[in-house]
């Protein structure tokens, strides 16, 4: 049956790509296209393509955060913060860290 073949052959596709760790942007995404996107999903894992799409969304995503976390940090006086009062500057970080997390959500991971 047509069920049997896939099944074959995308167990055959997922052995012959080469297997590298996704990180967690790759696997949000990947629940993502599991979710919502199931033909993108099941056309890349059929040719192979899959892990590599992953990694890739993965790379893009953490480098996006990680610049934005220094775009958003320079307009602040972080640095002043930091020393007079570190608490509230770990304060400030997580809702950085948060802002940028939901910004790539949706530039990237979600899209």
């Amino acid at each position: 049956s047509m069920l049997l073949w896939w099944m074959f052959y995308s167990r055959f596709a997922i052995a012959a790509e080469e297997e590298l760790p996704i990180g967690t942007w790759g696997q949000r995404h990947l629940d993502y296209l599991k979710q919502y996107c199931k033909v993108t999903y099941i056309n890349l894992l059929t040719i192979g393509k899959l892990n590599a799409y992953l990694i890739s969304i993965d790379r893009q995503a953490q480098e996006r955060f990680e610049r934005l976390i220094e775009d958003i940090k320079g307009t602040r006086q972080t640095e002043q913060l930091k020393a007079e009062n570190a608490l509230e500057w770990v304060g400030h970080l997580g809702n950085i860290r948060a802002c940028a997390r939901e910004i790539v959500n949706k530039e990237i991971i979600l899209a």
